[in-house]
């Protein structure tokens, strides 16, 4: 199927080249953008796996949900979602590691029609080393 038929395109990217596409269409936030925006209603969301977070700590009030529930558990039009999942208008920034696959995890938001949805630049650890709340393992 070709791009014009709303199809990919026909060779491989390479995950690089997608992630640069990708970006392109998000609004990234850093560290302090998103506290500012937790603070005014969006919905921070912790994709981290549960040794990261065991390592270094959460985000106080950031919702925890893995990477291979995300879309599931954020689709408001789903059957497996979080109460938090109230509207295709939520304001969504995922957060992951270093703010990798969590570009990858807010274009797949997007594509389900949470067109508000972006990521962390830096991930949890662009977070901490800004000294935004944090708390600690098994606090």
């Amino acid at each position: 199927m070709s791009e014009a038929a709303g199809g990919h395109s026909a060779g491989p990217v390479g995950i690089d080249a997608l992630l640069e596409r990708i970006r392109e269409g998000l609004e990234r936030v850093g560290p302090h953008e998103a506290f500012d925006a937790a603070a005014n209603g969006a919905l921070l969301v912790d994709t981290r796996y549960a040794a990261l977070r065991d390592r270094d700590g959460l985000i106080p009030g950031a919702l925890v949900v893995e990477r291979n529930e995300l879309e599931w558990r954020l689709d408001p039009l789903g059957s497996h979602r979080v109460p938090e999942a109230t509207s295709h208008d939520l304001h969504v920034i995922v957060i992951c590691n270093e703010g990798y696959a969590s570009s990858l995890a807010a274009d797949s938001l997007q594509r389900l029609g949470l067109g508000r949805a972006t990521d962390l630049v830096g991930g949890f650890q662009a977070w901490r080393a800004a000294g935004l709340p944090v708390r600690p393992p098994g606090a």
